[in-house]
């Protein structure tokens, strides 16, 4: 059949539909095969050659190529007859099933070259639903896991992919959380305690943690003394903190700590007494580390063996019998400290150190607070935010003090208000709490909490290091509830 019958045909076949079919004797099977080969000879649909098996994958047989929708399915065989009946045609591979060799018919047909094809295209390339759409790119793999940015495998993935190749990281890069940004050092707006390291323009000249160890005598280890001394409690309605730090200076130098600090409860029940004693000396005296201790022993011996007058006076408001009996026993153990001076020789400036002591009573319903002491240190309020010192000076009203380590005897008693705080301190903290403003403005800020501080946030509070003041620190804070 010639071409010009060829597009008769087609045209009386598709594109009239209401002419009626004119016999021709050689219309056959084949000549209308070969007539619509001709006509869409164009892109001619090529089988695209098969996968190659990988290692270790099992090779299976390839999937029956779909049927073009622009051409007739011609070659399909008849379900009557068993496929293995049937003859192959001529150049047809067997393996391929009857759509290669419809194409190599084709392609016979035909005097144009077939074009390369197109893997995605239907045929046995792992698309069996014909002509789909697909990723640009294949998997990297398809025996492993696949890499973070390939899409997973369509029976894996139960919901529908995007054609696109997804970039995990940059989905990901704007649900991330903005970098918290850092603390202030000056203000805890989360209620946490700033971290400083010192106050004021100027450094301090000596470092803040511990250099040197102090030399040890192998014959009297039991007079090592530890570095730093931290000590807690709560009875009734106030918490008592109290800590004694070796100064800077001493640190660096590879000297002992000369302050002391001892705590004690006398008694049982209601009518216990709890005693803050705490003694400093001048670094530069050579028995100032001796002294300190001793006097603080001696004080606080006489004072528990006379635990249950001093708390029947204490709940009575007798003050002056407390007066009386705690300077007595003051002179008592400055007396024993120049008698120690003399038998080792040294001068009594030599061996002596300031004493400040604390009476608190475990009764919850006595609110007193008995301060006495004599020397170097100090004694402050915290009230309504605003610090007080509450030893301004020495008392006139006492005589001159004969030993010139004794700046006249202190005494207080004062009945504290629920939110107070009490500081008693030795002169190593006293004196920057009198010189330095921004001392005790960072100590207020820091204990205006209801709460009082931990153990350790304590000693920090302690450790506020001003240029200028590298002795040692003792303190005794008390909170009221």
């Amino acid at each position: 059949m010639s071409q010009q019958g060829a597009e008769d045909w087609w045209q009386k076949l598709y594109e009239d539909p209401e002419a009626g079919p004119e016999p021709d004797p050689g219309d056959t099977l084949d000549h209308r095969f070969r007539s619509a080969a001709v006509v869409v000879t164009d892109a001619p649909p090529a089988r695209p050659p098969e996968p190659v098996p990988l290692p270790g994958q099992r090779q299976s047989a390839p999937a029956p190529a779909a049927a073009d929708p622009a051409l007739p399915d011609l070659t399909a065989p008849d379900p009557k007859v068993p496929p293995t009946r049937r003859p192959a045609g001529p150049g047809a591979d067997p393996d391929r099933g009857p759509a290669a060799g419809a194409d190599q018919r084709a392609g016979e047909g035909s005097a144009v070259p077939a074009p390369p094809s197109d893997p995605r295209r239907a045929g046995p390339t792992g698309y069996a639903l014909g002509d789909v759409t697909v990723p640009p790119e294949p998997p990297a793999s398809r025996w492993g896991t696949p890499r973070a940015q390939d899409p997973p495998a369509a029976e894996r993935e139960p919901e529908p992919q995007t054609h696109q190749e997804p970039q995990p990281e940059r989905a990901e890069q704007p649900q991330a959380p903005a970098p918290a940004p850092a603390p202030a050092p000056e203000s805890a707006p989360d209620g946490r305690r700033p971290k400083v390291r010192h106050l004021g323009d100027r450094a301090p000249t000596y470092a803040a943690e511990p250099g040197s160890l102090p030399v040890a005598d192998p014959a009297d280890l039991d007079r090592q003394i530890p570095d730093t001394v931290l000590e807690g409690a709560s009875h009734g309605t106030y918490t008592l903190r109290a800590a004694s730090v070796r100064g800077d200076s001493a640190r660096y130098r590879g000297e002992a700590r000369r302050d002391f600090l001892l705590t004690a409860r006398f008694g049982t029940g209601d009518d216990a007494l709890v005693l803050v004693a705490l003694a400093g000396g001048d670094r530069a005296a050579p028995g100032a580390r001796e002294a300190a201790a001793e006097v603080c022993h001696g004080v606080a011996s006489a004072i528990g063996r006379s635990q249950e007058r001093l708390a029947a006076d204490i709940r009575s408001g007798r003050r002056d019998a407390l007066r009386s009996g705690l300077q007595r026993l003051t002179d008592r153990g400055y007396g024993r400290l120049r008698a120690r001076a003399a038998e080792l020789g040294l001068a009594e400036e030599d061996y002596t150190a300031g004493l400040r002591g604390l009476l608190l009573p475990v009764d919850p319903q006595c609110r007193t607070r008995v301060c006495f002491g004599t020397g170097a240190g100090g004694l402050f309020r915290l009230r309504a935010g605003q610090w007080q010192d509450l030893e301004p000076g020495p008392d006139p009203r006492e005589p001159a003090a004969e030993d010139p380590a004794d700046g006249g005897f202190r005494f207080r008693a004062s009945v504290a208000r629920p939110g107070d705080t009490l500081l008693l301190c030795s002169g190593g903290l006293a004196d920057p709490m009198r010189e330095e403003a921004l001392l005790p403005a960072a100590l207020a800020a820091r204990w205006a909490e209801p709460e009082p501080p931990g153990l350790a946030a304590f000693l920090a509070d302690t450790q506020l290091r001003v240029k200028g003041y590298a002795d040692d620190r003792t303190a005794a804070a008390v909170w009221e509830a």
